[in-house]
């Protein structure tokens, strides 16, 4: 079963509910991207009268993870996943609807092939880029991600 935006928003809501209470939502999600948002609003701003930059953190991380998540989910095995590195830049004062897309499904894929026919952890790095209502980019973040199978205990 693929893994649905409507699902990804449940799983925040009741896992992540500091990405929820701020607003990060997920939009689509495909075999190959996942688009998420998040509105400027007073229960995600800074002192500065824009958008805290770990919202968006929140929002770039969800756009990678949750493809990771709907990658594992297919492949029908057990599968850990964690970030274990992360870069941002911020290019604009983030105020409005702010998306963020990741398009690398199959680079998941890849990692996740390696470790199934190796056991060993693999780590792919993973873009997140936010864009305001106006299609002018706000915030980059990249985020490496480790998978690894977990082998069953003899």
């Amino acid at each position: 079963m693929k893994l649905t935006a409507k699902q990804v928003n449940t799983f925040n809501m009741l896992k992540l509910p500091a990405a929820y209470f701020t607003g990060v939502r997920c939009k689509s999600i495909t075999e190959t991207s996942c688009v998420t948002s998040v509105r400027y609003a007073w229960k995600n701003q800074n002192p500065f009268k824009s958008m805290f930059w770990a919202v968006q953190g929140m929002a770039a991380e969800l756009a990678t993870g949750a493809l990771v998540m709907g990658k594992i989910r297919e492949s029908g095995e057990s599968i850990s996943m964690l970030v274990v590195n992360n870069k941002a830049g911020f290019h604009k004062k983030a105020t409005g609807k702010i998306q963020f897309t990741c398009d690398q499904g199959e680079a998941i894929d890849d990692a996740i092939a390696q470790t199934l026919i190796t056991g060993e952890g693999q780590t792919v790095w993973l873009d997140a880029k936010g864009y305001n209502e106006k299609g002018v980019l706000v915030s980059a973040f990249s985020f490496e991600w480790t998978v690894k199978v977990r082998r069953k205990k003899v």
